[in-house]
Order: structure tokens, then sequence, then C-alpha cells
């Protein structure tokens, strides 16, 4: 074959592909895109309304409670904020007024829990600030930040991200969402968890060192936050290891309690 026939045979190959590509276009605007397997979508049930809230992302902010940084190691007076991220795959909603089989997870021998506000975004943008965040929130839950503390500090001491010991299927546990409408918004109020009827974790949400308009605020800064977001607002200190037959039970000022078993 000749250069000039080859380059007549590829340039109407390239335009047969385009054609292709333009009538496969078109097609989908018309019937709508098809993926080639499904895929769900994370929801969490909203209390007194039959709709759902889709999670969009989930973000949780580290030691923000000053008593949980120097436990953790850390100065809170001179460390800004600092956030890292679960899949939304990893959400488990416990129903209001039930006790939720959790599974001990994989590869670790120190479990650990993290009470903590959640508060769930139906709007976001970008740089916001602090006096118009709370605009953002659609309304909020209880939760735990479940960690795999023996992964997460051994990826630490390597200097390694330690998404590992935070980022893994359950690690995301929460309740229903309340709308703010109905509940206002917490700046104040009394958390605790308890282990098996002993309360391990007992604080305030007035303790937190930054609140939630200013956690909106900082992220929003770093990322265009969006509708379904959701943000772990820190857990108090105290923070530690659960076993196999454990109840935890999670409490809140103004909001019902969560309670989970360790299986």
């Amino acid at each position: 074959m000749t250069d000039l026939n080859r380059r007549t045979v590829l340039a109407g190959g390239a335009a047969a592909l385009a054609g292709t590509a333009a009538l496969s276009e078109a097609a989908e605007a018309q019937v709508g895109v098809k993926t080639i397997f499904p895929v769900g979508q994370t929801t969490i049930p909203v209390v007194g309304i039959t709709e759902v809230f889709p999670v969009r992302r989930i973000y949780c902010i580290g030691r923000n409670y000053a008593a949980h940084a120097i436990e953790r190691g850390s100065d809170p007076t001179r460390e800004p904020p600092f956030f890292f991220q679960k899949p939304t795959d990893a959400v488990q909603v416990v129903a209001i007024g039930t006790v939720a089989d959790h599974p001990y997870p994989s590869l670790t021998k120190n479990y650990h829990h993290e009470v903590e506000l959640v508060a769930a975004l139906k709007s976001g943008g970008t740089n916001i600030p602090a006096d118009k965040a709370l605009d953002c929130v659609y309304g909020y839950t209880l939760g735990l930040d479940m960690t795999r503390r023996d992964l997460q500090n051994a990826m630490g001491n390597q200097k390694k991200p330690w998404e590992i010991g935070k980022s893994f299927d359950h690690s995301a546990v929460l309740g229903p969402i309340h709308p703010a409408s109905k509940t206002g918004h917490f700046t104040k109020g009394a958390i605790s968890l308890a282990v098996n009827g002993t309360v391990r974790q007992n604080s305030d949400l007035t303790k937190m060192i930054w609140s939630v308009a200013e956690q909106i605020s900082k992220l929003s800064e770093a990322f265009e936050l969006k509708a379904g977001d959701l943000i772990y607002s820190g857990t108090p200190e105290n923070v530690g290891p659960v076993n196999k037959g454990d109840i935890l039970l999670c409490k809140l000022e103004g909001l019902p309690d969560m309670s989970i078993k360790i299986v």
C-alpha cells in the first residue's frame, strides 16, 4: 500500500470513528448514559420524611478537642485544623432504638471508638465565610469514627498515609439525620460514649477547638463543598479499644442515643 492510500484509509477510519462517536453521543443523549454495571448510591434516612440524604463525600477533622489532641501527642495551641476522608460506602446506618451489629475489622488488634457530632450539608461552595457556613447545613446526627489504631500508628510512624487505619468498611457509623430546622444548630451540648455501661468519653461540644461553622469555612478553602457532604466534627479525649461482644452506647444532648455491638 502506498503512503497516499494508507493516509486515505486512516483518514476514512478516523472519520468513521468520529461519526460513530457522534452517533453514540446522540443516542446516549436520547436514552440516557448507561454504565457497564450498577453501583449503589450511599444514602442515609432523614427523620420525619420519606426522602433520604444522598452522601457525596465524608470529611473528618482530626484532634479537634484539646484533651484528645494532647493524648494523641499533639499541641492543640499551635496546630491548625487538618482533615481526612472516608469512602462513602464506609457508612453504617444505625436505626434509632436498635443495637446494630458492627463487625470487628480485619488486620487490627487495637480497634478504637471515637464518638462525634456529624453535620450533613445541603449546599456548599469555596471560601465560605464562617458567619455564613451554617447556612450550608441541612442537619445533624451522632456518629462514630471507628479506627484501626495500630495500623494508623504504624503508618504514621513510617511517615506514610494512614488511610488504612481510618478508611475501611463500616468505619463511618452514624444514625439517621435530623434536620437543623427541627433541632437548631449544635454549638453546645454533652457528648459521651460508654462501653458495656462504663463511660469512657465524656465532654461537651463547647470544647471543640474549631466549631462546625469554622470547620466548614476551613474545608472550603481546600475543597469545593457540595450538597451531600458529611463532616465528622472530631472526638473528645479517652478514645480506647473495643473487643468482640462489647456494646457501645453513644449520647449527644438533643439527639437520640446510638448503640452498636461489636461482633
